[in-house]
């Protein structure tokens, strides 16, 4: 029997999320495409032979964007409908009981020239360490090649996700590394430790009914998936709630469904974030870590994340980014076996 990791998914469990996120640094796809938050209008011609005084009269263009807008605004569900539909979506995803498998594909990146720069340039005369002129074992000057490469790694992974009685339960067959085909079961995830089950459950964090007294929403655009309606709802703590460890940001929100669709998370909550700190200190920029949730597989009205997306970035005063790694992992051909939820009577 392939070996599986067992662990049980709470309230702790969701919170670690944050926390998980830190060791994925081992690197932000282009943001989905918005539309105007109004309806647009198509005037269809009067039949041939209409008297003139019998056509309608047509609007000014700013009666017309004005009319517009206000259709749009009165089919737009409002921010606490819309609310209230995520917590209730969020109540099934936490009583939710799966199994399924499907194809996780990693592509990991990590650039390490300003950590090659910081371990050449020598330290000072008065270190123990100090290599350069006047030390006793000085050797006199050297050639220091400084260009280096980025360092580029995929692994492909078989994976299966059984949750029950809120356990869950993982294990993994990796399939390739770097483009190389193998077989090696009961694998180790090598480029995070980012768990599956906390990245499915991280929005309850944010949006379960018992969390959301503790956020102050707003919506900062309307957009559109297809056919349906999507509000970006943005998502910042309260001023005096109890500190957590539960991440927040700007999230994706089907307006009739309250289905999550996608989250960027902030990084002003990921744990051992002062690591990026000193990090930024070293290299004389200041950290950003950006971290996307996408969550395009459904079944039975459960959404499981499709994307996860980490990446570790150094600005200049400019803010101009040195991407120093990203991490971008994608689920896809899934196969479900069971996807269940409590009922609410």
């Amino acid at each position: 029997m392939p070996r599986t990791g067992t662990f049980r998914l709470n309230t702790a469990a969701i919170a670690s999320f944050a926390t998980l996120l830190m060791a994925a640094f081992l690197g932000q796809t282009p943001a989905a495409g918005r539309i105007p938050a109004t309806v647009s209008t198509v005037e269809s011609s009067p039949p041939l032979g209409t008297p003139a005084s019998r056509q309608p009269a047509a609007l000014p263009d700013s009666a017309a964007q004005a009319k517009a807008q206000a259709a749009a605004t009165a089919a737009t569900p409002s921010l606490p409908d819309v609310l209230a539909k995520a917590a209730e979506y969020c109540r099934k995803l936490e009583s939710s009981a799966f199994d399924f498998v499907c194809r996780e594909e990693i592509g990991a990146t990590n650039d390490p020239k300003y950590d090659a720069a910081a371990q050449q340039n020598p330290k000072d005369p008065g270190s123990t360490n100090y290599l350069g002129p006047g030390a006793s074992n000085f050797y006199g000057p050297t050639i220091v090649i400084s260009s280096v490469k980025k360092i580029k790694r995929s692994f492909v992974y078989d994976y299966q996700c059984i949750r029950a009685s809120r356990t869950l339960r993982e294990s993994r067959t990796q399939l390739e590394e770097n483009g190389k085909k193998m077989v090696r079961e009961n694998a180790e995830l090598q480029t995070s430790v980012i768990v599956y089950g906390t990245a499915l459950l991280a929005p309850v964090g944010l949006f379960g009914e018992r969390f959301q007294p503790n956020y102050v929403f707003s919506v900062v655009a309307v957009d559109r998936t297809g056919k349906n309606t999507v509000l970006v709802v943005d998502a910042k703590p309260k001023p005096g709630t109890p500190q957590s460890r539960n991440l927040y940001g700007q999230a994706r929100i089907d307006a009739v469904t309250g289905d999550i669709l996608k989250i960027d998370w902030s990084d002003d909550r990921v744990g051992h974030f002062d690591v990026f700190q000193k990090r930024g200190e070293l290299y004389k920029r200041k950290p950003r870590l950006t971290i996307r949730s996408e969550f395009s597989a459904e079944k039975n009205g459960i959404r499981f994340p499709s994307r996860l997306y980490v990446e570790e970035a150094y600005l200049k005063d400019s803010g101009k980014p040195f991407i120093r790694s990203k991490t971008d992992i994608i689920y896809k051909d899934f196969k479900f076996f069971t996807v269940e939820f409590e009922v609410r009577n």
